[in-house]
């Protein structure tokens, strides 16, 4: 179980830290939720605490994964031949599972179309729902503050 203090990672909105468990009435039922405080944004989440578990949440990687996360973003992307809306689907599955591998794929195959071909409207969301849940995780893996860690991405994926 997680403690105050803890960085996970909530699948679709990204990494923060537990800040409190409180508990609150919501529909006539009292539950326990974590305060989730997120990096970016100043963003606060409530998460029920008995309910963790089943949508994947996570404690955030570390220092060693940064660096195979970073590498990730080095590799080469070619374009996808599927269409936008499967390709869409594809990635909304990726970015789901809550593994930041598959969320820097996606920043990664995204930002590379993007520049070749360009993105659908939904696709630009999708890459900046992508990018702001991988920079919030490394925000917290490397201590480091939103701008050092988007340019960091930037830089990367402009050399490719």
């Amino acid at each position: 179980m997680y403690r105050l203090g803890d960085k996970i990672v909530y699948p679709m909105h990204g990494a923060g830290v537990i800040e409190s468990v409180e508990e609150k009435e919501v529909l006539g039922e009292k539950k326990k939720y974590f305060i989730i405080k997120m990096p970016v944004n100043e963003m606060k989440l409530m998460i029920p605490v008995d309910n963790v578990e089943n949508i994947g949440v996570r404690k955030i990687i570390s220092n060693s994964e940064v660096k195979e996360v970073f590498d990730i973003l080095k590799e080469d992307s070619s374009l996808n031949k599927m269409n936008w809306n499967k390709r869409y689907r594809a990635n909304m599955d990726r970015m789901k599972s809550g593994d930041i591998f598959e969320v820097a794929r996606i920043v990664r195959s995204l930002t590379f179309r993007d520049n070749e071909k360009g993105l659908s409207t939904g696709e630009k969301k999708m890459l900046s729902n992508a990018k702001q849940i991988l920079i919030s995780e490394l925000i917290l893996a490397e201590d480091s503050s939103s701008e050092e860690i988007e340019t960091r991405i930037n830089k990367i994926i402009s050399e490719n």
